[in-house]
Order: structure tokens, then sequence, then C-alpha cells
């Protein structure tokens, strides 16, 4: 996923004058030995809590926690381990101050994020520094493990694999001819609808491409799309925003479809769009969803139990991650290090319940399925896998 209010990047010198104040803490993450004689580590979650965008990093940080409650109810841990959580706003600017919390935190082993590609890339040199393993299970700007974080993994497929097979999903199986893809210029957003845009032109189809900032008026931009007479529309950005472009669009007649990608695979995109205006809208995500698949049942059973609702967007990807980095901690000989966490990472190979995660030598996963949702009645409906739908 992503960074949705992209309004400037973090400046070098500050950077790098907060990695080397981090670098002072505590990096190997060893911690004090716990009542019990066993040594006690933390797994932090760091991602959007409050904000237009907290729906998505509970859906996240409850994953983990999850993750850190079972392993730790089984009783075969040789350590203790605990759970953390840091807010960032899903912002650039809110990230390095949250990393930061994580990294000077001893006991802290390993992070769960953060969730957004713009919070990612602000804090993935701090990350570094500090050799604290960041596993995102959301953020999926495609340049950010070419980007010399050397401690990045993440447990979703780039957005390489969504804007290309959400691209093969408008152009066979809803055989659009002509697409109107508009981008709300976040970090996310731009790099979303330049695989989309690109795939699309290769496939031949007519592209007409607008950046649009985050606005709370999408009137113009609704009038556009009717005005270009075009098949369907993409956009890429946050569910906010894409409830509002649809209320705009479908209040003037436009009745074609409607598509957008993880950012707003959100239950409160149809809560904020209404239940009829949002019928019929299409959904790419990469994540999987726990409440429809059979092999996710005990997970999502165990989720509802524990939160008093159902799993959301990616929280079973969150549990995976969390899950992945307890498994690579469990495969260290001695003492767990953050350095030694790192290294197990990079060869750990872990069946979660959303993919087999294992990560190539850039820190990506190497299973790279997209899903495809519709809105009906008021509810996503899992409609199949864009390989299975885009043949």
């Amino acid at each position: 996923m992503h960074s949705p209010r992209l309004i400037r990047f973090i400046a070098p010198l500050a950077i790098a004058a907060l990695a080397l104040t981090a670098c002072g803490g505590g990096d190997d993450g060893e911690s004090a030995s716990s009542d019990g004689g066993k040594k006690s580590y933390t797994i932090a979650f760091q991602g959007p809590l409050s904000g237009d965008n907290a729906a998505i990093g509970e859906n996240e940080a409850n994953g983990v926690e999850l993750a850190v409650k079972q392993a730790t109810e089984k009783g075969d841990l040789p350590f203790e381990l605990k759970f953390s959580k840091q807010d960032d706003l899903g912002t650039p600017e809110g990230s390095p101050p949250a990393a930061r919390k994580s990294i000077d935190d001893p006991a802290v082993v390993a992070v769960v994020g953060p969730a957004f590609s713009g919070a990612t890339k602000a804090a993935g040199k701090l990350f570094a520094a500090a050799n604290l393993a960041a596993v995102s299970p959301s953020a999926t700007n495609p340049d950010l493990t070419s980007s010399g974080f050397t401690t990045f993994f993440r447990t979703v497929p780039p957005d390489d694999a969504q804007g290309s097979q959400g691209a093969a999903y408008l152009a066979k199986a809803l055989k659009a001819k002509s697409v109107y893809s508009i981008n709300d210029k976040s970090e996310y957003g731009v790099g979303l609808a330049g695989v989309l845009d690109k795939t699309l032109k290769d496939s031949g189809v007519k592209v007409t491409a607008e950046g649009v900032p985050i606005t709370k008026d999408y009137s113009t931009v609704a009038q556009k799309v009717k005005n270009a007479g075009v098949d369907a529309v993409f956009y890429s950005g946050y569910f906010p925003e894409f409830a509002l472009l649809t209320k705009a669009l479908r209040g003037i007649g436009f009745d074609k479809p409607l598509m957008s990608g993880d950012g707003s695979k959100e239950a409160e995109y149809i809560k904020q769009a209404t239940p009829e205006v949002a019928e019929g809208a299409i959904l790419v995500c990469p994540c999987a969803d726990a409440t429809v698949d059979p092999n996710a049942k005990a997970f999502a059973d165990d989720y509802q139990a524990a939160f008093g609702k159902p799993a959301g967007t990616y929280s079973p990807e969150a549990f995976d991650s969390t899950n992945a980095i307890i498994a690579a901690m469990k495969s260290i000989d001695g003492e767990i290090t953050r350095e030694k966490v790192v290294e197990a990472l990079r060869t750990v190979d872990y069946k979660g319940l959303t993919k087999q995660v294992k990560f190539d030598d850039k820190g990506e996963v190497q299973t790279k399925t997209v899903f495809v949702y519709q809105v009906k009645a008021g509810k996503l409906e899992l409609l199949g896998t864009t390989e299975e739908l885009a043949k």
C-alpha cells in the first residue's frame, strides 16, 4: 500500500541526523531476562492508528497482536515475546518519529510495517542504520526494495503485479477499449497508475491519465470522465477519495465500471460512498479475505473473538508477517539480535495463511497473487484471482 497524504519528503539531512541518533539505541535488540529466566523480546507494529486511514492500520495491528498472543499461549517459545505499536499516521512526516520509538527500544527486534509506501520510504534508512528488520504487509510501491533499505522485506506483491494484473482484468475480463486513469498524486497512487497505464497501452487500450490531488470535490474530474466517453475508470488512491469520486460519477449518470486498488479495499469505502452508490464497484488487491477463505477459518474465528469484529484488509498478511518473524527468531541459535533476525528472514520459509512466505534477494515475497473483489448488496464479494478471471 502506500502513503495517503504525501506532502513532502523528509529532507536527506534530517534522515541522516535521525539515523545517527538512532544508531546508539541498542541495535542488538537484547533485553533483560523476564522473571521466568527467559529473554524478553518485542515485535512492534508501525502504521496509521489515527486519521483517515486508521481502519487499515488497526486491521494490521490486530493481526500482529493476535500472532504474538497465540505464539505465546502455545508455550513452546524459548523466549518471552511482547507486542508494541506505533502510530505514524500513514504519512512520510509521521513515520520517522514513530520509527525512532521502536529503534530506541532495545527490546524491539523487528517491526511489522510501515503499512504505507510513503511512510516506508521516509523511515527505510533509519531501520537499516539500526539493523532493524521492517516487514511490511502492505507497502506496495515497486521502488522500495531497490532503494537501499537493507533491512526491508514485504509479504505483499508490489504494484508491478497489482497494476499489470488490474490492467489485464480491465482489458480481458471487462473488455474495456478506453480507460480513464486517475491517481491521487501520492507515492502509492503514482506508482500504481504508472504500471497500470503502461500495461493498458501495451494491450492496445486507450488511456486518458490524470493526477488529481486529494480533494473533497471531484465534480470537475467526474464531468471530464463523462465527457471522455470511456468504457471504465480506474482510481489509484485511497478509499475516502474513491468514495467521493464514486458519488460524483454516479451522481451525474456515469454508469460504466469503476475500479480501484488495494488502497480502496475497505468496508469504509462502501459506508462512505453508501451501499447503493458503491454497488458494482470492483477492487483489485494482493490481499486475501480471511472471512471467505476456508483455509483461514480458524484465524477468522480467533480474530473475531479477540477484537469483536471481522478480520479486515491486510489483517491476514500482518498475521503472516509476524509469524514469519517468529519463525526466523526460533531458528536463531543463542542470543537473538536485530542483525541475526534480518539474516534469518533472508532464508525464512514459512507457510502462512495467505501464501508461502519466502523472500528473494531483494526482500520481495515470491508469491504474486492478486484478487478481484466486487461490491454486491453492500458487501465486498471475492470474485477470484486475476489469473482466473483475466484469461
